[in-house]
């Protein structure tokens, strides 16, 4: 006869956080109010994890999340994701032409910043999208032929590296503007207003130009005289 407490957990877990959901349905206004939620549930998730069983683990986050989302915890936000999509939705095929965007002077706030792509789809339609897509695919391309190509393997996990952490976070960007994803504050590379990503993003493309033209570091070597003979004197005893 086995018994497996992790599943007991699963149950007993979705009782706490409906009664405390229930009694205090204003912690889901305040984030920062449910540590207590957050502390009881990371526990049983490390608990469980460490069996090992991460796959009971995942279904406790998972259903926890959802409760919070039945709860409310979203019903206070997404203002800034809703603007964003009616931005891309009316750009139409085409867009409204440059300059001509109404979000981003009434509606949008900080449009320049996370949710420049939605401005873009407003002004230059779809068809703008797609054309900056494609340059992300050209990044993606040149990337992973560079990293093909590379000599050694460190110059090929960098490369392939830096072309993923590109992708990704245009991916991620792209899937916010869309409502796809939460609103994590994830910057459109190159284009989102932000000196600090644009400055770190142009060192990483500083880097794979780098493994593109084959720069590798070399070991100088440098002749030393041996000992007992100083440089330039004539080792011969008799001739000294």
């Amino acid at each position: 006869l086995q018994f497996q407490p992790s599943e007991v957990m699963k149950l007993a877990m979705v009782l706490y956080a409906v009664k405390l959901l229930a009694t205090k349905p204003k912690l889901v206004f305040e984030p920062r109010l449910l540590a207590p939620l957050g502390m009881v549930a990371g526990l049983a998730c490390i608990l469980i994890a460490s069996q090992p069983d991460l796959g009971t683990a995942l279904v406790i986050c998972f259903t926890l999340v959802a409760l919070l989302i039945v709860a409310g915890i979203a019903s206070a936000t997404g203002y800034q994701s809703v603007q964003g999509q009616i931005a891309v939705g009316s750009g139409g095929l085409f867009g409204r032409g440059l300059g001509e965007s109404v979000q981003k002077a009434l509606f949008l706030p900080e449009a320049h910043t996370d949710f420049i792509l939605a401005i873009i789809g407003e002004e230059l339609g779809v068809a703008g999208i797609a054309v900056l897509l494609f340059l992300y695919g050209l990044i993606a391309y040149g990337g992973l032929r560079i990293a093909k190509g590379a000599t050694s393997t460190y110059a090929k996990l960098l490369a392939a590296g830096l072309t993923a952490m590109v992708l990704c976070q245009a991916s991620l960007n792209v899937f916010t503007i869309l409502g796809l994803a939460p609103l994590t504050g994830v910057p459109l590379p190159f284009i989102s207003y932000g000196s600090t990503n644009l400055i770190v993003l142009l060192a990483a493309m500083g880097l794979l130009l780098n493994v593109a033209s084959g720069g590798a570091a070399h070991l100088r070597l440098v002749a030393t005289p041996s000992r007992g003979h100083a440089p330039g004197r004539d080792r011969s005893r008799g001739n000294s």
